[in-house]
């Protein structure tokens, strides 16, 4: 991808649209995604300034798709509006880092305790079926270098929804959600090299066989050590995408 910077010196691509989008009813959720992806990759870096005549090319759309995306990605806290100024892809920094991983522990800590507490056999079953599913995903694609696949994020992230699945609440799961796609955000813009793709699967199921255990004391102690590890690793990261 080429990266180019515009004249207030954000890094923004140049990149065209693979395709033009043709289904009305489709584009605007279509460009959602596809926005939505590009920051979390990094291809959209921070604080990068979000023109609309840029995303028009890029995306291969027209204005109403680009505004009613850009309004989407705001309420999730991806893209911040400034008077007068437009949009521009949220900032990161190492105390944001700090704040996102104590409220994602206060909200994971609730919805696994519920969930632990409500969840039935199907609960069981999807849990040890997205666990299953993590353990055969292939994490790392060079043995000496961190490059995260594409098929290990999608079941990382179940295994994680899969956890709270059951608690009861769409506003806690969507909530978790949504900090969950910050954190992911956080650790691919740190860019955290040579992981144990063993060690980590091991902690995944120390996590599983307790909530399945229904010992919900040690199932939120052992997500929060995993969460913490993960956050630890991304605020030593040297990464000047980070501000102090």
């Amino acid at each position: 991808m080429t990266i180019a910077k515009d004249g207030m010196g954000d890094e923004m691509s140049n990149a065209p649209s693979d395709g033009v989008l043709t289904s009305s009813g489709t584009m605007a959720s279509i460009v959602y995604t596809r926005m939505r992806s590009d920051i979390l990759s990094g291809d959209l870096g921070p604080g990068a300034r979000l023109r609309a005549e840029f995303l028009r090319q890029r995306y291969a759309v027209g204005n109403s798709p680009v505004r009613e995306a850009l309004n989407r990605l705001s309420s999730d806290g991806l893209v911040v509006r400034e008077d007068q100024k437009g949009f521009r892809v949220s900032a990161v920094s190492k105390d944001d880092m700090l704040e996102l991983a104590k409220t994602r522990s206060w909200i994971e800590n609730i919805a696994l305790t519920q969930s632990i507490a409500h969840g039935d056999v199907e609960w069981e079953e999807a849990l040890v079926l997205a666990f299953h599913r993590l353990s055969r995903a292939i994490r790392n694609s060079d043995a000496t270098d961190y490059a995260q696949d594409a098929n290990w994020e999608q079941c990382h992230r179940a295994f994680h929804m899969a956890l709270i699945g059951a608690c009861g609440s769409r506003w806690l799961l969507n909530f978790a959600q949504q900090l969950y796609d910050q954190s992911d955000r956080y650790w691919k813009l740190a860019g955290i090299k040579n992981t144990d793709p063993g060690n980590d699967i091991e902690e995944h199921r120390a996590i599983m066989e307790a909530a399945i255990d229904r010992r919900s004391d040690d199932t939120v102690a052992l997500l929060q050590n995993h969460c913490q590890k993960v956050a630890d690793l991304v605020l030593s990261s040297k990464s000047s995408a980070f501000k102090d």
